[in-house]
């Protein structure tokens, strides 16, 4: 074990010299992600619409549709009204940019479907707000769906009055519940992207300097030292792992305190954080046992780690990309770290992910193995 961790530790002296681990492990991976943060802020806030009403029937109908449909979802927060004495002024708004869309209930609305004859709502959109626009058209056509059903109520009666139009039941009933977010903000999306994604080109100096030991010349005295193969083998693996813990780590409390990510319960996000290290060191580690230099290894190593990232959804998200990759991205611990991180996230998140956890695990628990079983030929002086 003392031999272990004086192996580990004489690498990390070596790591901390190089200053460039600290640039590729904390430096460009917040860096990167503090720019996106910026550049796409306010992409997760979309502003709700705001919808001009022109009341110029001022009947019951009317009311109900400004009272009973509209004025609930200002109250949820879900629209804003503004109020306008014609349709030319309502036009106006829209055209300014005041409102996104504008209802025009004309006069005699209530009159019209009381009446069993044709009667329009207008809805004027705005151009420049299609969704604004879709929402306030989607509410007017639900609200219409409604009169259409009321009016065929009352012919089946024989007709009515208007408080008996407006005591006749919805023909359905929609209940609506918050669902607590599982999705990752801007800001946690390239935080956690790009500390996955370098976090590969940061523990691969430590399985594959076994092959910069031999390159210098050095790999023949541990050799010679009276210490089992595998004590340097695991030596080399420990130190890419802790100096991995260490810039995650680093990285998750920097965006947490400096770009505002909300990680989740520390104990999972610690966990998860732990089994991301150890399938990246173990990704890295396998992938360094098919060079034959220091150099070759590094070169492959960067394709794999690009090409883990690029389909483990670190550049483009992974619910964008659907089909055979969405698939493909479960082959890729960039997938799992992220997916957990997900998880972790909302006010009634669990305390642990244990399926992206346990997915981390696996691939550690692979992807090492069959490092360990091909370290022999690497540790030919």
């Amino acid at each position: 074990m003392r031999a272990m961790l004086l192996i580990t530790a004489k690498d990390l002296r070596q790591r901390v010299r190089d200053r460039s681990v600290f640039l590729m492990a904390i430096v460009v991976p917040f860096g990167l992600a503090a720019i996106f943060s910026l550049v796409f802020s306010g992409v997760d806030d979309q502003e709700r619409p705001t919808f001009a009403v022109a009341d110029l029937d001022r009947g019951q109908i009317a009311a109900t549709f400004t009272g009973q449909v509209l004025g609930p979802l200002e109250r949820d927060g879900v629209i804003g009204l503004r109020t306008a004495g014609s349709e030319q002024e309502a036009a106006a708004m829209v055209g300014r940019g005041d409102a996104d869309a504008a209802y025009v209930i004309p006069a005699g609305f209530t009159r019209a479907v009381l009446g069993g004859q044709a009667a329009e709502l207008r809805v004027i959109g705005n151009v420049d707000a299609q969704i604004g626009s879709f929402v306030a058209r989607s509410v007017a056509e639900a609200f219409v769906a409604d009169v259409r059903y009321v009016r065929v109520a009352l012919a089946a009666k024989g007709g009515g009055t208007p408080e008996e139009a407006l005591a006749v039941p919805a023909p359905a009933g929609v209940e609506s519940f918050t669902a607590e977010r599982r999705q990752l903000s801007l800001a946690e999306g390239f935080s956690a992207g790009m500390a996955v994604f370098f976090l590969f080109f940061t523990v691969q100096f430590g399985f594959s300097s076994i092959l910069d030991e031999r390159r210098d010349g050095t790999l023949s005295r541990l050799l010679a030292a009276p210490v089992p193969r595998s004590t340097i083998v695991f030596g080399k693996l420990l130190g890419g792992f802790v100096v991995g813990v260490v810039s995650m780590t680093v990285l998750v409390v920097a965006s947490g305190l400096l770009l505002g990510a909300e990680w989740g319960n520390p104990i999972g996000v610690g966990a998860l954080l732990v089994a991301g290290v150890l399938a990246a060191t173990g990704v890295m580690a396998m992938v360094a046992t098919v060079a034959s230099t220091a150099e070759q290894a590094g070169n492959v190593q960067a394709v794999v780690a690009v090409l883990l990232g690029v389909l483990g959804g670190v550049f483009i998200p992974i619910q964008q990309m659907g089909g055979a990759f969405e698939w493909l991205s479960m082959a890729t611990p960039h997938r799992w770290f992220i997916q957990g991180l997900a998880d972790l996230n909302g006010s009634d998140a669990p305390v642990l992910a244990p399926v992206p956890t346990l997915a981390l695990l696996a691939f550690a628990a692979v992807t090492t193995g069959a490092a360990l079983l091909r370290a022999g030929r690497m540790l030919r002086p």
